[in-house]
C-alpha cells in the first residue's frame, strides 16, 4: 500500500467485493470512476529445447528484447543483436523475446502504471482488480477524499449551498391564486419523488471555498458532494492528468490510443427490483423512464440532479415543446374538420364533380392516352379542399406567432431553471484541448524540429494556425457541395421513376391500371423517397462526423458546434428537398399542349393533379414524417443500442470463456453492469430528430395542419424512450454544467423565420387560395365562386397538336375540336394564341404582394410578442438581485461574528494572564485551539493554504 494506492496482486490474496456494488472492498469509501481496460500477459518465446512458456510477470530478473520493429535499419538490428548477445552471456538473466503484440501490450502496461501513479501523486486513491488470467477485463476503482474534493470544488468554482435560508417573494394577486388553482388540478400528474419542505425558501449558494468553509452547512463530509459532483470532479483530475509515454494528454488521449478501453461514473444502483434502499435511479425510472407514467409532468430537478445540468436543459426543452404541441394540434384538428365541414358547400370542388360540365381534358400522354373528362378527378378535388381553404392562411399566421412565443417561453423557462439551479453567475470554463488537436499539434512541433526557419513564430508553434488546416476545410467544403448534388441527384432520380412509370403504366391494357395510374406513381415514389432519406441520414450523420474531425478543432465545445452545423445542413437538405420539389417546382415546367418539356426524349415532364399538387405536397409531408419518426426516431432508438449492447456482451464472454475466474464473486458488481451498457455520445442525436421534426411542423404546416398533431403523439413516446435509454440502457453520463441550449436555440429562431417565407409561397404559390380571390373579387359576374373552373381552364384545338403525339384509337378523337388544359393562356382564335393571358399576369402580381404583405404581417406580430414578453421574468430578476444583498449582508453577519469571538478570545486571555510574553504565547495557541474546534476534523486555515 503506497499512498492508499491498493492493488489487488499484491500479497496474493483478494479480498470480498463490496456488498453494494458502490465502494472499495472496504465498504467505507464510495467508487467515483472507474476505469476499464482488456489486458493480455505477455508470454515468454525460449530457444528451442526449453521448458514451456510462462507468464513474464511475476519474474525475479527479467530483460525484455522486442523482435517486432520492423522499420529499423541494419545498424539498429545490428546493435540490438549485440546486446542480445551480451544479456544472455550475463548469469541469472533471463532473455525473454517480444512479439510486436506482446510489444504493444507491455507499453500499455507501462502508460497504465505511470498514469496510475500520476492519480495516486493527484491525491486521488485507487483500487486495482487482480489481473490473474492471461487475458481478461480489468478495472480500476477510483476515490476522491475530501481534501481532492475541496480543493478540486474551490478551483472549478462549484457553487454549494450555504447554512443560510432566503424566502422567496411569490406574484400576488390574481396570477397567485391561477397558479394555486393550477398546482390543485395538476396535482396527480405530478411525479412522486422527494421535494423541499418549504418550497418558498431556497439556500443561498456561494463558491466553495476553504477559507470560508464556516459558511457551508457540511453535516456530513461523505455526503456534501453528492454523486454526479465527485464524478465531476475526478474528470477534470483525469482529464489534466497526463503521462510522458507518447505524450498522453489526459484520459482522452489513452482512451484514442487504447490504453484504457472506457472511463465512467457508476450509476446509483440498480434500477428494478424490491431490494436494496430506493435510489435516484429507481426513483427515475420509477415515475420517470416508463411508458406507464407517460402522463406525469417530468422531475426535472432529479433529472438535473442525477444527470448535470446539460442533460437536465435538453429534458426541460422537449418537456415544453410536447406542452406547446397542445395548442398548435388542437387548432390544427379544428382546421381539418372546418375543411370536412365545408366540404360539400365547396363550388369549384362541386363544379369538377358534376358530370353535366363534361370539361374534356388533353391527353396526360403521347399517344397512348386517351382524351378525358374532368370530373373523374372529382375525389381529389375534394380531398385537397380538407387542406387547401381559407382556415390554412389563418393557421398558418398562428403557427407562425406559436413558434415565436414557444422561443420566448424557453428564453423565460431557461432563466428561471438558471436562478433555480445556481447558474446565473456560470463562467464559461476553460477547455482542455482534444486529444486529435494536441497530437496534431506535436506533430506540427515534431516536424518544425527538423525545418527550422530564421522567421518562424514562435506563437503560431504553439498552435494550428489557419495554413493549417486548409486542407481540412478544402475537404469539408468539397464533400459538403458533393453530399448536397447527391440528395438533388436522388430526388432527381425519383422525378425519373415516376416520369418512365407514369408512361410505362399509361400503356397497360388493364383500366383499372389506367385508372389510378397517379396514385400508384405518387405512393411509390414517397415510400422510395422514404427509403433514401433514411439511409443517406445515416451516412451523412458519419460523412458529418469525419469531416468534423478532420478540421481538428481545439475544443469539445468547438467541435459539438461545428458538428451539428454540418450535420444538421446536410440533413435538413436530405428531409426537405423532396418537398421543396412538389411545393414549389412539380408542375412548373410542363409547358403547354402541342409544345411540352419532355426529358429523356418522349418521356414528358410530370404535372400536378387537377386539384393542384397541395394534396401530393400533403401525402408527401404525413409520409416522410410519420415513417422518419416511426422508423429512425423509434426503432432505430430502441434496436441500435440493444444490439450494441448484446455484442459486447457476447465478444467479452467470447473472450473470457477460455478462463474461469474462480477467485472473482459470482454477482457482477455496478462497474461490470455499467461497462456492458452502451457509452454515452453526446446530445446532438436527440436534439437533431426533434429539431427536424420542428421543422416539419413549422415550415409546410399550411399543407398539412394535423403535423402539430402526429408530433405531439410521437413526443409523448419520445420523452419516455429517451429517458429509458439514457437510465437503463446508457452509462451514467458526465455531468456537464450549461446555462443553455447552444447553437440549437439559433437554428430553432432560424427556422421560425424561414417557416414565415415558406408558408407564405405555399399559400401564394402552391394552392389556389390566390386564383379563387381573384376570380371571386375581380372577374365573378355575380360576386361568387360559380364558373371558377371554367376561368381556369385554357382552350387547345386539337388539330394543332404534333404529329405522333395524338391519342391512337381514341373514340372520341372525331368529336374533340377542343380540349381544356390547366393555365392562364390565350384561345386558339385569339391573335397570340397560346401566350400567357392578362389573367395569368393579373394573378401572378397578386400571388408576390401576398407573399410581401403575409411576409411582413407575421414578422411584425413577431417581433410584437417578442417584445411583449420579457426574456427574464420579473420575478427572477427581482430573486437574483435580492440574492446579492443577502449574501452581502451574510457575509458582514458572518464576519462580525467571527471577529467579536476573536476579541472575546483576546479579552479573556487578558483578564488571565497579565503577562506579555506568557500572554502571547497562549494567545496565539488559543488561536488555534478556536479553529479547530470551529472546524471539527478540518486542517487549519494556515495548513490548507499550504496545501493549495
Amino acid at each position: 500500500i503506497i499512498n492508499n494506492y491498493l492493488d489487488g496482486t499484491q500479497g496474493g490474496a483478494v479480498d470480498k467485493a463490496s456488498p453494494s456494488g458502490m465502494h472499495f472492498r472496504d465498504s467505507k469509501r464510495k467508487v467515483d470512476y472507474v476505469l476499464a481496460y482488456h489486458y493480455r500477459k505477455c508470454f515468454a518465446r525460449h530457444p528451442p529445447g526449453a521448458g514451456s512458456p510462462e507468464p513474464t510477470h511475476g519474474s525475479a530478473s527479467l530483460a525484455l528484447v522486442s523482435n517486432g520493429g520492423t522499420g529499423k535499419g541494419r545498424a539498429e538490428r545490428q546493435r540490438q543483436d549485440g546486446d542480445h548477445h551480451a544479456l544472455q552471456e550475463r548469469p541469472g538473466v533471463e532473455v525473454i523475446e517480444l512479439g510486436p503484440l506482446d510489444t504493444l501490450e507491455e507499453e500499455k502496461r507501462l502508460q497504465r502504471e505511470e498514469y496510475e501513479r500520476n492519480l495516486v501523486e493527484a491525491g486521488l486513491e485507487i483500487e486495482k482488480d487482480p489481473e490473474n488470467k492471461s487475458q481478461g477485463l480489468s478495472f480500476v476503482r477510483i476515490h476522491a477524499p475530501w481534501q481532492v474534493l475541496s480543493r478540486e470544488a474551490e478551483l472549478l468554482k462549484i457553487k454549494m449551498p450555504t447554512k443560510k435560508m432566503y424566502e422567496i417573494t411569490e406574484e400576488g394577486g390574481i396570477l397567485k391564486t391561477l397558479n394555486e388553482i393550477w398546482c390543485k388540478l395538476t396535482e396527480p400528474l405530478q411525479p412522486q419523488v422527494p421535494q423541499q419542505e418549504n418550497t418558498n425558501m431556497k439556500n443561498l449558494s456561494y463558491p466553495f471555498s476553504r477559507e470560508k468553509i464556516y459558511l457551508y452547512n457540511i453535516k456530513d463530509k461523505d455526503t456534501f458532494f453528492d454523486n454526479a459532483t465527485r464524478s465531476r470532479i475526478v474528470r477534470e483530475i483525469l482529464k489534466r492528468t497526463s503521462t510522458k509515454a507518447r505524450n498522453s494528454m489526459g484520459i482522452g488521449t489513452l482512451i484514442a490510443n487504447n490504453v484504457y478501453d472506457a472511463a465512467y461514473p457508476l450509476h446509483d444502483g440498480e434500477y428494478e427490483g424490491q431490494n436494496g434502499d430506493m435510489n435516484d435511479r429507481k426513483l427515475l425510472y420509477r415515475e420517470w423512464a416508463r411508458y406507464g407514467v407517460f402522463y406525469k409532468f417530468q422531475p426535472i430537478d432529479l433529472i438535473r440532479k442525477y444527470f448535470g445540468e446539460k442533460i437536465g436543459l435538453y429534458f426541460a426543452w422537449l418537456g415544453l415543446y410536447t406542452e406547446f404541441l397542445i395548442p398548435s394540434s388542437l387548432v390544427g384538428i379544428i382546421v381539418f374538420l372546418y375543411g370536412c365541414i365545408t366540404i360539400e358547400s365547396d363550388i369549384p370542388s362541386k363544379e369538377m364533380c358534376d358530370q353535366h360540365n363534361s370539361f374534356t381534358m388533353c391527353p396526360l400522354c403521347d399517344k397512348f392516352c386517351d382524351y378525358w373528362n374532368l370530373s373523374s378527378a372529382c375525389a381529389t378535388a375534394r380531398a385537397s379542399h380538407l387542406f387547401d381553404n381559407p382556415a390554412t392562411v389563418l393557421f398558418s399566421i398562428f403557427m407562425a406567432l406559436w413558434a415565436t412565443m414557444f422561443l420566448e417561453q424557453w428564453k423565460r423557462l431557461q432563466m428561471r431553471l438558471s436562478y433555480f439551479w445556481d447558474l446565473t453567475g456560470l463562467e464559461e470554463e476553460e477547455e482542455h484541448p482534444r486529444p486529435e488537436y494536441e497530437t496534431k499539434l506535436l506533430q506540427k512541433k515534431l516536424k518544425n524540429k527538423n525545418i527550422t526557419t530564421e522567421n518562424s513564430n514562435e506563437e503560431e508553434k504553439k498552435k494550428l494556425t489557419w495554413s493549417d488546416r486548409v486542407p481540412g476545410y478544402a475537404a469539408n467544403l468539397g464533400l459538403i457541395l458533393f453530399m448536397i448534388m447527391l440528395t438533388f441527384s436522388a430526388v432527381f432520380g425519383v422525378i425519373v421513376y415516376r416520369i418512365t412509370t407514369a408512361a410505362a403504366l399509361s400503356f397497360s391494357t388493364n383500366e383499372t391500371t389506367r385508372s389510378n395510374v397517379r396514385v400508384t406513381v405518387t405512393a411509390t415514389a414517397v415510400i422510395i423517397n422514404l427509403v433514401v432519406i433514411l439511409i443517406l441520414d445515416e451516412i451523412y450523420g458519419a460523412v458529418a462526423k469525419w469531416l468534423t474531425e478532420i478540421e481538428v478543432p481545439k475544443t469539445e465545445k468547438t467541435f459539438e458546434e461545428r458538428l451539428i452545423l454540418k450535420a444538421f445542413l446536410l440533413k435538413f437538405v436530405n428531409s426537405y428537398a423532396p418537398i421543396f420539389y412538389v411545393a414549389f417546382f412539380k408542375g412548373r415546367f410542363v409547358g403547354r399542349p402541342g409544345h411540352y418539356v419532355y426529358v429523356f426524349d418522349g418521356y414528358r415532364m410530370e404535372e400536378c393533379a387537377p386539384g393542384g399538387c397541395l394534396m401530393e405536397l400533403c401525402i408527401q409531408l404525413s409520409i416522410i414524417m410519420l415513417g422518419k419518426q416511426l422508423i429512425q426516431n423509434n426503432l432505430f432508438e430502441i434496436g441500435i443500442p440493444k444490439l450494441k449492447k448484446l455484442f459486447r456482451k457476447l465478444k467479452d464472454e467470447r473472450t473470457e470463456l477460455k478462463e474461469m475466474d474462480t477467485n472473482q464473486s459470482k454477482d457482477p458488481q455496478q462497474w461490470d453492469l455499467d461497462y456492458i451498457l452502451e457509452p454515452f455520445t453526446g446530445l446532438t442525436p436527440e436534439y437533431m430528430e426533434m429539431i427536424i421534426q420542428f421543422g416539419f411542423v413549422t415550415l409546410f404546416v399550411a399543407s398539412f395542419p394535423l403535423a402539430p398533431l402526429f408530433a405531439l403523439l410521437n413526443n409523448i413516446i419520445e420523452v419516455r424512450l429517451d429517458a429509458k435509454k439514457f437510465v437503463t440502457e446508457l452509462r451514467r453520463p458526465d455531468t456537464v454544467r450549461a446555462k443553455d441550449i447552444g447553437i440549437w436555440y439559433n437554428i430553432l429562431s432560424g427556422i421560425g423565420k424561414l417557416s414565415v417565407i415558406i408558408n407564405a409561397f405555399v399559400i401564394a404559390v402552391t394552392s389556389d387560395f390566390i386564383p379563387r380571390l381573384m376570380y371571386q373579387y375581380s372577374y365573378s359576374q355575380n360576386g361568387t365562386m360559380h364558373g371558377f373552373i371554367n376561368h381556369t381552364l385554357s382552350y387547345f384545338n386539337v388539330s394543332h397538336l404534333k404529329a405522333g403525339t395524338q391519342p391512337e384509337n381514341s373514340p372520341f378523337a372525331q368529336d374533340v375540336i377542343f380540349c381544356r388544359f390547366k393555365d392562364y393562356r390565350e384561345p386558339p382564335w385569339s391573335q397570340n394564341q397560346y401566350e400567357f393571358s392578362k389573367q395569368y399576369w393579373a394573378v401572378l402580381s397578386a400571388r408576390l404582394a401576398f407573399v410581401i404583405l403575409f411576409q411582413n404581417l407575421v414578422m411584425f406580430l413577431s417581433v410584437l410578442v417578442d417584445w411583449m414578453i420579457p426574456d427574464i421574468p420579473k420575478d427572477i430578476s427581482e430573486q437574483i438581485k435580492k440574492e446579492k444583498s443577502v449574501l452581502m449582508d451574510f457575509f458582514l453577519k458572518e464576519e462580525h461574528e467571527k471577529l467579536k469571538l476573536i476579541e472575546s478570545f483576546i479579552a479573556r486571555d487578558k483578564q488571565k494572564h497579565k503577562s506579555g510574553t506568557k500572554g502571547e504565547r497562549i494567545r496565539a495557541a488559543s488561536f488555534c485551539q478556536f479553529n479547530q474546534s470551529r472546524k471539527g476534523s478540518f486542517a487549519s486555515f494556515s495548513s490548507q493554504h499550504t496545501e493549495v
